[in-house]
């Protein structure tokens, strides 16, 4: 099983990155074979799209859950169509939530827990 990380690095060490579209890079790591890869975010410097971009790219992966901070609805639409679980509110660093994942203490989100073009300084979706 495959998973991706938001992180500020390119490894399990660095610190996750809260957001999604727009996160510096992204850790896969696959817990059964030790194995651990970082890619560049293609999104990041986008001008638009940059949560579906990122979200296109797992899927092309074909990761099979996602470790997010915040994600907004059109990132969030293409897991869901894809049928990729989504997992919010990490913190700390990619290490740590992946152990938070494999013990299942991570909430999975059934919808978008950021408004759109948060990752462009726009916010938190309200409560």
């Amino acid at each position: 099983m495959q998973v991706a990380v938001c992180a500020q690095e390119g490894s399990p060490d660095a610190a996750v990155d809260p957001r999604f579209g727009r996160c510096q890079c992204l850790v896969l790591v696959n817990r059964e074979n030790n194995y651990w890869e970082s890619i560049a975010n293609p999104g990041i410097n986008s001008s638009g799209g940059a949560g579906i971009q990122t979200a296109q790219t797992l899927v092309d992966r074909r990761v099979e859950a996602v470790l997010v901070g915040r994600i907004g609805p059109k990132a969030m639409a293409v897991f869901q169509r894809a049928g990729i679980k989504v997992f919010g509110g990490i913190t700390g660093t990619v290490r740590e939530s992946i152990d938070l994942y494999h013990r299942g203490k991570l909430p999975l989100l059934d919808g978008a827990n950021s408004i759109a073009h948060a990752g462009m300084g726009g916010g938190f979706k309200k409560a």
